[in-house]
């Protein structure tokens, strides 16, 4: 009993050091946080109630609710140790000054972004996305506050939620290939329609498993011939466009084994392409 009553003498001696005290929440807390974040990961491995990249974006979004509470409770913690009285400091009338001023408006509209993009589901985690006209990338993180985007380049662009204004995004259920073919005015445009219309014969043939398919696993909308779109594009020949609705995760391959096909059909053919001509008139001289 003397010696339970000496440790515990101890133990008061060594919990009464601020230091010691604060060293010991910060160390709780961060267990804390690992654990409820391990807990979140394991928990969306193991099920498959929603889709993977809405399960990546809820549980980003989750680590970050859990990362600023765990913050937020320290910095109360903190106060406590060092006598502050914290429930007079929140209660008191100046606090609303003291939140606005210390720039509480930004966090809170950044927040209430962060909370929008999440429940309107205008992006999801992994998602190809352009922002604002300007920053073009994958979503790699997204935050309370804070959206990262991995831009090809490898350069990772952070900006806060408030600041997002505009968001194309290419990962919405379904993208539409849309290329253009510009041909020369020499060629006839019965006979160009004739040979993109036999480029969409093959572009099902080969690229149908990256079309959107139905309910009764039939394409939305083929590969197919929209017609002649200009008659006289940028004063260079007939452009034609061609079409075809593909999975929103398969678009740019899509796009790309499309051109390709298209490029070998018309060069199979001896189809000519528009060029630019610039006519030069050189001065006369005497």
């Amino acid at each position: 009993m003397d010696a339970w009553n000496t440790v515990q003498g101890y133990w008061s001696d060594f919990a009464d050091l601020r230091i010691t005290k604060l060293i010991i929440g910060a160390i709780i807390t961060v267990v804390i946080v690992k654990f409820i974040t391990r807990v979140v990961r394991t928990f969306f491995k193991k099920t498959n109630f929603i889709e993977e990249r809405e399960e990546k974006t809820l549980e980003a979004m989750i680590r970050s609710i859990v990362r600023y509470t765990a913050t937020f409770g320290y910095v109360l913690f903190a106060l406590s140790v060092f006598d502050v009285p914290v429930t007079n400091l929140l209660a008191g009338a100046g606090v609303a000054g003291i939140v606005i001023g210390l720039g509480a408006q930004s966090v809170i509209s950044d927040f209430l972004s962060g909370v929008f993009l999440l429940y309107e589901k205008q992006l999801h985690k992994g998602d190809f996305i352009t922002v604002n006209d300007q920053f073009t990338g994958t979503v790699e993180d997204i935050g309370l506050r804070f959206l990262r985007i991995r831009e090809w380049s490898g350069k990772l662009i952070t900006m806060s939620n408030g600041q997002v204004n505009s968001i194309q995004n290419y990962n919405i259920d379904h993208m539409r290939v849309i290329e253009n073919i510009t041909t020369s005015f020499q060629e006839n445009p019965t006979r160009v329609y004739q040979v993109l219309e036999e480029a969409c014969e093959r572009l099902n043939e080969e690229l149908s498993h990256y079309l959107k398919k139905d309910q009764h696993n039939q394409p939305i909308e083929k590969f197919q011939v929209y017609g002649m779109s200009s008659l006289n594009e940028s004063f260079r020949g007939y452009k034609f466009t061609i079409i075809g609705v593909t999975s929103d995760i398969f678009y740019f391959t899509a796009a790309k084994q499309a051109r390709m096909i298209i490029a070998e059909t018309l060069y199979n053919h001896n189809i000519e392409m528009a060029m630019q001509h610039v006519d030069v008139k050189s001065a006369s001289h005497e």
